[in-house]
Order: C-alpha cells, then structure tokens, then sequence
C-alpha cells in the first residue's frame, strides 16, 4: 500500500481536530457567557449588544448598585460602570451550570473579577455569584436578565 493511500484512509477514518461538532444549545449559552465576559472586560456596549435582546423593553440587570430595566439603561453597565469605573477588567465566569427548556434557558456561575480603579490605580478583586436568563428568538439565544451578587462571606 501506498503512503498516500494509506494517508488518505486513515484521514477518513481517524476523526481530525478540524472537524467541529454542531454546538448544542447548552453550548451556544456557554459561548454567549464568554462573549458576555468579554463585553465586560473591553467596557464594551457593543459588543454586549451582541448577547443581549436589544430591542426588548422587558431586559433587565440586577446589580450591587442597582436594576437597569431596558437596552438604554442596560448598555450603561458596560460603557459608564464597566467601561468609566475600570481602567482595566477581567471576568472570568467558572463552574458554569446551563439549563435549557425549550425557548428558554438559565445559567448559573460563579466568577472571578479582577480590575483597577480609574480614580486611584487601586487594584480591585472581587468574587460574585450570577444567574442569567435567555430567550431563543428564531435560531437565536439572546440574554434577557441578569441577576449577580457578591459571595457571601465565609462561614
């Protein structure tokens, strides 16, 4: 047999790391979590645009500081919190649970948050806790709530 033969059956019959499975929907929610984190540590509206359902009134963010209803109140999250408070961001979500019904969904994760304040240069770290709501619209997943609070403290 010849090497090129022998090359070819075996391309076709050992699975190559090119080849990519379809992403299940609990995948694409995983994805959107990434994007979300990375909207997050760019400061980034737009790029938050890009997971959450922008043109629902019914969106809605529940943080620390307060409960952002609708895109308009949302996008300030990223660019006036995110992006005005922090020089530099880094979330990084971790032991992520997804769970999916039909059009509907929910995450739950637990994240790491590291930044440095644009005031002073003082070097924040916090560790919080956040659950996330999602819609399917068409083929689309879409973020449409977001709940997040800090670990409560050690017992």
């Amino acid at each position: 047999m010849s090497f090129r033969l022998f090359a070819t059956l075996l391309f076709l019959v050992v699975p190559g790391h090119a080849q990519e499975r379809p992403l299940t929907d609990s995948g694409r929610i995983r994805q959107l979590i990434t994007d979300y984190a990375a909207a997050v540590d760019a400061g980034n509206a737009n790029l938050a645009a890009k997971v959450w359902d922008t043109t629902s009134a019914d969106i809605s963010f529940i943080h620390p500081l307060g409960h952002a209803h609708g895109w308009d109140e949302v996008k300030l999250i990223f660019t006036d919190l995110m992006g005005g408070m922090f020089s530099e961001r880094k979330l990084t979500p971790r032991d992520i649970n997804v769970h999916v019904y039909g059009d509907s969904a929910w995450s739950e994760f637990n994240w790491h948050f590291d930044a440095t304040q644009k005031k002073d240069g003082v070097k924040v770290q916090t560790d919080g806790r956040e659950t996330q709501i999602y819609r399917k619209r068409g083929n689309r997943w879409l973020l449409v709530h977001v709940h997040y609070s800090a670990m409560p403290p050690a017992q």
